[in-house]
């Protein structure tokens, strides 16, 4: 595909999601997981995250289905896998089908088993700030002959599998990777498993660092899953203004960025759904104390250190 949104927005469409039909997903996620259920007419209903991992959370997604639910779209935030067993199980007994937005995930594992199994289909992308690169582009993953055939027509502008060039068989669009983009994906595959240690140490050593920082918590990783890590992600502690921290830090250098802003709260859904804020109480607060810090598979110890020393002293004196 040519990028991770439009893998998302044809599995979406191959499923026969359409307008009427309602999709639960988090609010805490790029905005692409819920641009894709609108290009649809489908309509959004948020679901809080757990306050650990930042992961939709299967409890309140199931207070969330209604008769018009059709589908639960997961995301594995940050690199980390969702809670597949509760969110499968649950969408068993609802009839419900399941897409796994695990475009940040690549080669993250939950209770030993790959993410990109679970569910429908899963979507994962290449942008260049993922765990490797074909420069843009995304790939679908799925088990459903029906997902997988319908969704080779519509990347190809509606032609048939076997069809004539200029004859198509449905409305499509041109979704297409490049076979430059694709030969750089498969050298950069053959990597895989090098940039994910690399990215796996740098982790380590921040979080490593960061126990001694007081008002910061690192990233959680649960006992059962493979994190890939995506991003580093802090949380300050409530009452600790994220902005004046950021804010420090760039003027020493070091840049750092807000995430995420909740999709429920962003201008364009707020005026077409009329969220006010105050519906997702643990996404609403981690997304004001959340920080992505610098991170890159060659960051060295030396320059971990220098940020986490940034951040101390940023802390030290907001606080």
């Amino acid at each position: 595909m040519s990028s991770g949104t439009a893998a998302l927005h044809l599995i979406v469409k191959a499923l026969g999601i359409e307008p009427g039909d309602e999709v639960i997903v988090p609010s805490f996620t790029f905005v692409a997981s819920v641009n894709v259920l609108l290009y649809e007419g489908a309509t959004p209903v948020f679901a809080d995250v757990e306050p650990e991992t930042y992961n939709i959370d299967p409890s309140d997604v199931e207070r969330k289905i209604s008769p018009r639910t059709k589908a639960v779209l997961a995301v594995d935030v940050f690199g980390h896998p969702a809670e597949w067993d509760a969110i499968l199980d649950m969408a068993g007994r609802y009839g419900l089908h399941v897409i796994d937005d695990s475009c940040e995930a690549l080669g993250a594992q939950y209770k030993g088993r790959m993410v990109g199994q679970f569910g429908d289909a899963s979507a994962f992308a290449f942008y260049p700030n993922k765990q490797i690169t074909t420069g843009e582009g995304g790939v679908i993953v799925t088990n459903d002959d029906n997902v997988a055939k319908l969704a080779r027509s519509l990347r190809n502008q509606g032609r048939g599998e076997m069809g004539a060039w200029l004859e198509h068989e449905r409305l499509g669009y041109n979704y297409r990777m490049d076979e430059m983009s694709a030969a750089l994906g498969i050298s950069q595959l053959r990597r895989i498993e090098q940039f994910l240690e690399k990215r796996a140490r740098v982790a380590t050593w921040y979080t490593e660092r960061l126990r001694n920082v007081p008002g910061v918590r690192p990233p959680v990783v649960k006992p059962h899953v493979r994190m890939s890590w995506f991003v580093y992600v802090v949380t300050l502690e409530e009452g600790l203004d994220r902005d004046p921290v950021m804010k420090l830090m760039e003027s020493e250098g070091i840049p750092t960025r807000g995430y995420f802003s909740p999709v429920h709260l962003q201008p364009y859904i707020l005026e077409r759904f009329g969220y006010r804020g105050g519906e997702l109480p643990v996404t609403e607060s981690i997304a004001r104390r959340t920080i992505a810090l610098p991170f890159h598979n060659n960051l060295t110890v030396e320059e971990v250190d220098m940020v986490v020393d940034a951040l101390k002293r940023a802390i030290e004196r907001v606080g």
